[in-house]
């Protein structure tokens, strides 16, 4: 039997596509090939939070309903044009380029998770909380969201809410380098903590699954070095093909939904919206951890 073959043609660049008519996300009807030309349009808005750290990725074969595996190591054969780094005896790609990032969806990647810290500088540049829901459908999300927006505002910072794709929402923040990882975890826990002292109900920094109930985990813990979240505009691997997308605050207040923002119209979204990430400037948070944490 003669193995189908499509050739994706960028500039110069040409990648081979091997069954390209195989149905990834059968829910959504995306393709293969349909996934990787998603790609092409989704790179300018995912390859500035990919580079310079260290990926992880999750494939799956068959499409969403099949056998999947997490893969830290570079996959191989590698092409050339793809670069990678060290960290212990891993060998992580480094999600910089166009070409690399359709390789690697060619390769059915169909979740790019990127770690806190950089490779480059072990400084932090950004401030993250994983809200992470115990319940699959949690009602309260965006009303938890926004009691969160609502205390860092009142703190004088100005964050931006994304959904992670699946059932979850984390609060990112870019920062001026200076504080540590163990400083940010710091404040992180205040942050934490003081949700959970005001909305007992609704909130818990409980570790244990078992042990949240119903309510939403406040994970301070996920933002520090060697640990990963979702990249901003990865995909994930749910029925409804949903993205990881960040939120304007008035959005949150007309309660969306993760399952609103996916490949089908991320494409629209950033066209009319652009990126609400890269629009928040970079804010200083030693003055507050020196208050707040006593430091």
């Amino acid at each position: 039997m003669v193995q189908q073959l499509t050739v994706v043609r960028l500039g110069q660049f040409e990648l081979k596509i091997s069954h390209p008519d195989k149905m990834i996300w059968p829910e959504a009807g995306i393709t293969k090939l349909q996934y990787v030309r998603i790609l092409t349009e989704l790179a300018p808005y995912i390859l500035p939070y990919t580079s310079g750290r260290f990926l992880t990725t999750i494939r799956y074969p068959e499409g969403i309903h099949g056998v999947s595996f997490y893969q830290k190591n570079c996959p191989q054969p590698k092409p050339d044009f793809v670069n990678t780094a060290m960290d212990g005896k891993i060998r992580y790609v480094v999600l910089d380029s166009v070409p690399a990032l359709l390789w690697m969806g060619s390769l059915y990647s169909l979740e790019f998770h990127v770690s806190s810290d950089e490779i480059a500088n072990p400084l932090p540049n950004t401030w993250m909380l994983d809200m992470d829901p115990t319940l699959e459908e949690e009602p309260r999300l965006m009303e938890a969201t926004s009691l969160v927006g609502q205390l860092l505002g009142s703190l004088g910072l100005n964050a931006v809410p994304k959904t992670s794709g699946a059932t979850g929402v984390q609060i990112v923040m870019p920062i001026e380098r200076g504080p540590t990882f163990d400083e940010l975890r710091q404040f992180g826990k205040f942050i934490s903590e003081y949700l959970v002292a005001q909305n007992p109900r609704l909130f818990t920094v409980e570790r244990m699954k078992k042990d949240r109930g119903d309510l939403i985990y406040l994970d301070y813990l996920q933002h520090y070095a060697g640990k990963t979240l979702p990249a901003p505009y990865s995909p994930r691997a749910r029925p409804g093909a949903t993205v990881s997308t960040p939120l304007s605050w008035d959005e949150v207040r007309q309660d969306v939904k993760p399952i609103d923002f996916h490949l089908l119209n991320i494409r629209e979204r950033l066209q009319t919206r652009g990126d609400l990430l890269s629009a928040v400037t970079s804010q200083s948070l030693a003055p507050i951890i020196t208050h707040v944490l006593g430091k």
